[in-house]
């Protein structure tokens, strides 16, 4: 018996492995290369094994009957499949597909300047725009050197892809802001009123934005504010415009903190030395305060507090275009607050939340007067005079509440829903020779719903589906806008994107304010289209951009009185803009330079208020590009910044209605000399007193338009149109020096950092 065991054992294992099944196969990836080191197994077995370096497995199982096969490998989806064994040899090959990582993933950035490997980052943080030359600190100005943005002078705003200012719009943590510019003077642009230091994020859409976000028809502007400070601080500033002071409290637990901020400017000292073209009898002069408090209610939960509050005064006197004798005198008093509060939570593992509420006040006093050539007031009824000195009131505030809730599913897909509420309140008092006092008023409900879901099949492939359900009581109208983009990742951090959406925004409201007779006045509408090319790295950012937009239900004015005089307006009105866009950044080629090229063609035309047909826009230019760069030299810890921008000449037109005709038409025309300025600024940041006294400075000196190229940004045209008149800046540079002081904080590494 003991001669036969091993015979026995022999024939017990061949018994064995008789009994057991033969499963194999390939594993790829969705673009059919080879995926070795994937583990294969039978579900709640031991049974399994590994892809070889050619994506080939082997193993064999006693199971019977219906079982799983699951295959897994590192960075892409669980691969799960039913199989029958009965014995034979089994043949599984397996697709797997790549579990979508945010490092790895394409970003969807079509129309939008948010384009980073982590989706967190921006083309222009605040250090950039505090740093391009021509900007001199100021956001919007900054962002004109991007693709996309129109070079407009003699007014506030953005004017993007060939649509007006009032059809780019600015949030700030989610909420539109009302007065995001001071008030406008004629012929003179006004900047922004917040620093861009308040913002960790600026997200710049020139066209097809999210659908969370709406009444826009052109662009939206968004703008994420900080969380927390890094330490307390405070800080100092003296310049040639005017001084600001501010302190940031930290607590010791790192979970809150507590900020207020002061700034007074005044140019009078400025306009002493540098002479204007235009007569300030009263110097611009700006009060601002700031306060802010911020609390980490939780490890994933943010309350965030901002407001602000800014009084100033201005007198412009110009000569007056219809006489060699008389001036007009143009007198604004502002006063606007804004309130902010944003809270943000992680509800559960899959559910957040993100609310917000403001509040925003304005008041414009507007005094305009005819004066002799001694500044005394002349009460003139004969036209074109008669209408030239007027008094003017208005006052506008916008409430508004949102709330945004969003869930996760596995990978990186999003599903992001919410609404908003907004009400807007507007009136204006006139007075003038012929009217002792007319009081206009309007009031707006506008209510909205969104929803919008971020689809990540592969890491090379993503679509951005959402849309918007709008109400206005003002119109008694709603809208639908769908929203749509798509990306492919085509390489190593190349893709490309693809934009459908469609906008809808109200008339403006001084439409409303006007005692203008309406004519069945709906939202306009912008249709955009857009294809995105771009190449992102660390070092170099390459995006080519193409859009068409079309416009419908543009805002028309007419003169049922056959005069110059609007006295209605309605819809019909219609257009088109179309170009290509290209931006290029470096921040490797050259030792520690930071450059970047932007190029923009856009071919647009449009019928809208009084054009009496389809044409190109006065702020619209068909070529536009500039070139930005800063040199830091690490030794001096000092940067050079310069800048150089071109545009191609604007047509102006002067627009009258023809009594033969009965219709608007075109008397004079023609194109503005092309743009051209080149600006330069120096950044010196030197420490103060000892290292550990934390005491640091910043020098600033920077010169706009320093060739003295002359700008011409289009014509005015006497009452008769016989007499034009160019409209140009009020000097041809602009000089700034100033010192910042802080304490408690020292920028200079960031700087140096961000610059090398």
């Amino acid at each position: 018996m003991i001669k036969l065991l091993p015979l026995i054992l022999l024939l017990l294992t061949w018994l064995c492995g008789s009994a057991q099944t033969t499963v194999s196969g390939k594993v790829k990836d969705a673009k059919g290369r080879v995926l070795a080191g994937a583990s294969i197994a039978i579900k709640d077995t031991y049974d399994g094994g590994t892809s070889d370096s050619t994506g080939i497995y082997r193993f064999q199982t006693s199971e019977k009957g219906d079982q799983t096969i699951l295959v897994t490998s590192i960075g892409f989806k669980l691969f799960e499949q039913k199989i029958n064994i009965t014995g034979n040899a089994i043949t599984v090959d397996v697709l797997l597909k790549e579990e979508p990582s945010e490092l790895k993933a394409v970003v969807i950035t079509a129309g939008s300047f948010e384009a980073s490997d982590t989706k967190r980052t921006t083309v222009l943080n605040p250090l950039d725009i505090v740093t391009t030359a021509s900007a001199n600190a100021d956001i919007t100005a900054a962002i004109k050197t991007l693709p996309g943005a129109q070079q407009v002078g003699e007014s506030e705003g953005l004017f993007v892809r060939g649509g007006t200012a009032q059809e780019t719009k600015v949030f700030i943590d989610g909420t539109l802001v009302n007065n995001f510019f001071f008030s406008s003077v004629p012929d003179i642009a006004q900047r922004g009123r917040f620093s861009p230091f308040l913002f960790k994020g600026t997200v710049f859409s020139s066209g097809g934005y999210s659908a969370l976000y709406g009444q826009a028809l052109s662009s939206a502007l968004i703008l994420e504010s900080i969380d927390l400070p890094e330490q307390t601080s405070a800080s100092l500033g003296i310049s040639t415009v005017g001084l600001n002071g501010g302190y940031q409290k930290l607590n010791k637990k790192k979970t809150a903190s507590w900020g207020v901020n002061y700034n007074y400017t005044n140019l009078i000292a400025y306009f002493a030395v540098i002479k204007q073209r235009v007569d300030n009898f009263h110097t611009p002069e700006f009060h601002n305060g700031e306060g802010n408090f911020r609390i980490k209610t939780s490890k994933t939960g943010m309350l965030k507090f901002y407001g602000y509050f800014n009084y100033n005064q201005l007198g412009v006197r110009r000569a007056d275009i219809d006489s060699a004798n008389l001036k007009n005198a143009f007198g604004l008093t502002n006063f606007n607050v804004y309130a902010n509060l944003s809270y943000r939570e992680k509800l559960s593992r899959n559910w957040r939340v993100n609310l917000g509420a403001s509040y925003s006040e304005n008041t414009d006093k507007i005094n305009n007067e005819l004066q002799n050539q001694d500044n005394v007031p002349q009460h003139i009824v004969d036209e074109p005079f008669g209408g030239k000195s007027f008094h003017v009131q208005s006052n506008g505030s916008l409430s508004q509440v949102k709330a945004v809730f969003e869930r996760k599913f596995p990978g990186l897909s999003v599903l992001r829903l919410g609404g908003e509420y907004l009400y807007f309140r507007d009136k204006n008092d006139f007075t003038n020779q012929f009217v002792p006092k007319s009081r206009t008023g309007t009031d707006d409900h506008f209510k909205a719903a969104f929803a919008e879901t971020d689809i990540y099949i592969t890491n090379d492939l993503a679509a951005k589906i959402g849309g918007r359900v709008e109400h206005s009581s003002q119109l008694e109208k709603a809208n639908i806008a769908p929203r749509l983009s798509l990306a492919y990742k085509l390489g190593d951090k190349t893709q490309a994107s693809l934009a459908y959406g469609v906008f809808y925004q109200k008339p403006e409201k001084d439409f409303y304010l006007r005692n203008y007779v309406y004519d069945n006045l709906a939202y306009t509408k912008a249709t955009h289209y857009i294809l995105n090319l771009q190449k992102v790295t660390k070092d170099y950012t390459l995006r080519f951009e193409a859009f068409y937009k079309k416009y419908n239900e543009l805002t028309k004015t007419f003169s049922t009185a056959g005069t110059n005089i609007i006295d209605s307006v309605g819809g019909g009105g219609f257009g088109h803009a179309k170009g290509i866009e290209i931006f290029w950044r470096d921040r490797k080629t050259f030792k520690n330079f930071d450059y970047w090229i932007s190029y923009s063609y856009l071919d647009t035309k449009r019928d809208y208020l009084n054009f009496p047909y389809a044409i190109q826009p006065n702020f619209a230019a068909n070529h536009t590009a500039s070139l930005i760069v800063k040199k830091f030299v690490t030794k001096l810890k000092t940067q050079f910044n310069g800048s150089y921008t071109f545009a191609s000449g604007r047509p102006y037109y002067n627009i009258r209605y023809n009594n033969s005709s009965n219709k608007f038409t075109i008397a004079d025309e023609g194109k503005t000399i092309p743009y051209h300025s080149m600006s330069f600024s120096v950044n010196y940041l030197p420490n103060i007193g000892n290292q550990k006294a934390k005491s640091f400075a910043v020098w600033v000196f920077s010169v706009n338009n320093v060739i003295g190229n002359n700008q011409i940004f289009g014509y005015n045209y006497s009452a008769n149109g016989m007499h034009k008149e160019p409209v140009v800046p009020t000097a041809k540079r602009f000089f700034f020096l100033g010192c910042f002081l802080s304490f408690g904080i020292d920028r200079s590494d960031e700087v140096i950092n961000s610059n090398l």
